[in-house]
């Protein structure tokens, strides 16, 4: 059976599967609508948290990006997954505890001002909308390779998939669609793994493979990797690129915007008890290691397998390149999305690839006549999705990775979408514009904001400005230095008061949105100088990614000091932060 075949067949059961879960359990209220009702098991939600969780991002460019970056990527693992030690410790209970369905809501109670409320809004809007676009460029990148479209079309036919089924069945139908799509994509991610690290290392366990020997040359597979690139000019694979202090802060700014993530936050609003949502939280985390723990594996191995396939044999070889006449048919099938691009600059029907800006290595490529890095194209989010093709696996193992990595931007796609609908429909035309407004009207409001977000989301998943694990940090550290720390004064600081909350959200998600747009070069600085040489105008060396740490401590830095000069909250509101923290009945035995 041909790829083609068996993408249609593979994919087309779990579309088939997610649609119909969606339908059988469509929301009939806004409790189901906005909560699934409250009543989900806390081991189904946290497989439904981990799906939602493990987006795009996660499943298609982690990898890519541990691939090209190495070491340095170890940012992305460490982040994402340790702000779910903070989100379950610090955050999650507490909000099950006060019991509102979303996080405006609580900010907007607990602040007891419906401005606040507003700017949590909006400061929800921009984070989840940057997320979603990273999820609109790994559908159209999974679409475009196996349906054999241009990479624009594929995002279009991902918006229309996510709009039936989110839009249908709201949380309710999210989360059981959810739980399908974590078995879907778990499965896809590791059984490559398993057969690309027996081909490498002859341990079918990659994250043991990973640390093993390399079957053909005898030495450590990540010593021959180490060679392989520095044989081509590159940096070695296991070397720190970048500086600590960037690695450090963009390590917190993913952990802290994990932990101030709407569309996870809201998860735990779905089961029944206090105690389950922190239970949720561990089983999330226990699900998502699953697949945190074989990226690196994944990522290397890919680097590994795509090296030698595009230029086969050692650099020394007397013709200076592969004794190959083609290109592999695997690039001509990825050259078609327009996301690998190639150029034969010295005309010898062979692909060179290597770092034509090392001077060390210059001397070496002219004498074996190379004219410059003919591969002129290689983005990130392709090295998951196309290493069961360069490693030769059977077409239905290639069938079943694109399921995968669709149902991982799928779903949570759809758990953003919630979150945007519900803070337009829940809390700025309920909550402020129309508070007398049906359930019946608020339901369909609820479903026209969903709408409208996947048309912006679809339109800037074309027109991304970076991979999709590289859009997604930047929501994170939007998340991180608006969202995050106006929870953390709400739970823990009984003095925080609405003004401060107000301006600290302003100025956190003003300084890392100036940041964000001066060094992506998307307005004013595009096509400068400054924009051509990015890194070496950051501040501090401080990656647009790793802002967000910043915007957080300007964050909690404005906000405390305008609560401090400020009149403290309501005695009520005080007491009540009290009461989030400390459970009914502490002290009765010894009188305090």
């Amino acid at each position: 059976m041909t790829l083609q075949m068996w993408t249609f067949l593979v994919v087309g059961a779990t579309f088939a599967l997610y649609l119909g879960i969606a339908f059988w359990t469509r929301a009939g209220s806004t409790g189901e609508f906005y909560v699934a009702g409250g009543g989900v098991h806390p081991v189904a939600n946290g497989m439904a948290t981990a799906a939602d969780w493990m987006s795009a991002a996660s499943f298609i460019s982690m990898a890519g990006i541990i691939a090209f970056q190495g070491y340095d990527a170890s940012a992305y693992l460490m982040g994402w997954t340790g702000g779910y030690v903070l989100l379950a410790l610090l955050l999650a209970p507490y909000l099950r505890k006060f019991g509102k369905f979303t996080v405006p809501e609580f900010i907007g109670d607990r602040y007891a001002s419906q401005t606040a409320r507003l700017v949590g809004v909006i400061c929800l809007l921009v984070a989840s909308l940057t997320y979603v676009i990273g999820q609109m460029k790994g559908v159209g990148v999974a679409f475009s390779r196996f349906l054999e479209v241009g990479f624009e079309t594929g995002v279009i036919i991902g918006m229309v998939i996510v709009f039936f089924y989110a839009v249908l069945g709201g949380m309710k139908g999210i989360t059981y669609t959810q739980i399908a799509q974590y078995v879907v994509l778990i499965i896809a991610y590791t059984v490559p793994a398993v057969f690309i690290s027996l081909q490498l290392t002859g341990n079918p366990i990659p994250q043991i493979g990973l640390g093993g020997t390399h079957t053909e040359s005898g030495v450590l597979l990540l010593d021959k990797l180490d060679q392989v690139v520095t044989d081509l000019g590159f940096a070695a694979y296991t070397a720190q690129k970048g500086s600590t202090l960037n690695i450090f802060l963009l390590t917190l700014s993913l952990m802290i915007g994990t932990a101030g993530l709407p569309h996870v936050i809201i998860r735990f609003f779905t089961v029944p008890k206090v105690k389950d949502a922190r239970s949720s939280a561990g089983w999330a985390l226990v699900f998502i290691a699953i697949l945190y723990t074989t990226a690196p594996a994944v990522g290397a191995m890919a680097r590994l397998n795509l090296m030698d396939t595009i230029q086969v044999g050692k650099v020394g070889d007397a013709a200076g390149n592969v004794e190959i006449a083609q290109v592999p048919e695997w690039m001509n099938r990825w050259k078609t999305t327009g996301l690998l691009a190639w150029e034969d600059k010295n005309g010898d029907g062979r692909i060179q690839y290597y770092n034509d800006k090392s001077e060390a290595f210059k001397p070496k490529a002219e004498s074996f006549g190379w004219k410059g890095n003919e591969m002129t194209k290689v983005d990130n989010d392709i090295m998951v999705l196309a290493n069961p093709e360069i490693a030769g696996l059977p077409n239905w193992v290639i069938a079943l990775v694109a399921a995968g990595g669709l149902a991982a931007a799928l779903s949570t796609a759809a758990g953003l979408l919630l979150a945007i609908s519900s803070a337009i429909s829940h809390d700025l035309i309920k909550g402020m514009i129309a508070p007398n407004i049906s359930e019946k009207s608020e339901l369909l409001a609820g479903r026209i904001a969903m709408a409208g977000a996947i048309v912006v989301a679809g339109y800037m998943g074309i027109n991304p400005p970076g991979f999709a694990a590289e859009v997604v940090a930047l929501a994170f550290g939007l998340a991180a230095s608006s969202i995050f720390p106006v929870l953390m004064m709400g739970i823990f600081d009984k003095r925080a008061n609405g003004l401060g909350a107000i301006i600290g959200m302003i100025a956190g998600l003003s300084t890392t949105l100036i940041y964000i747009f001066w060094f992506k070069g998307w307005f004013f600085v595009k096509g400068t100088e400054m924009a051509a040489n990015i890194p070496a105008n950051w501040f501090m060396g401080i990656s647009p990614e790793a802002f967000g740490a910043i915007g957080a401590l300007v964050n909690f830095i404005v906000a405390i000091a305008v609560s401090r000069a400020t009149a403290p909250p309501p005695e009520h509101i005080q007491h009540l932060v009290e009461d989030i923290r400390v459970p009914k009945g502490a002290g009765a035995a010894t009188g305090h």
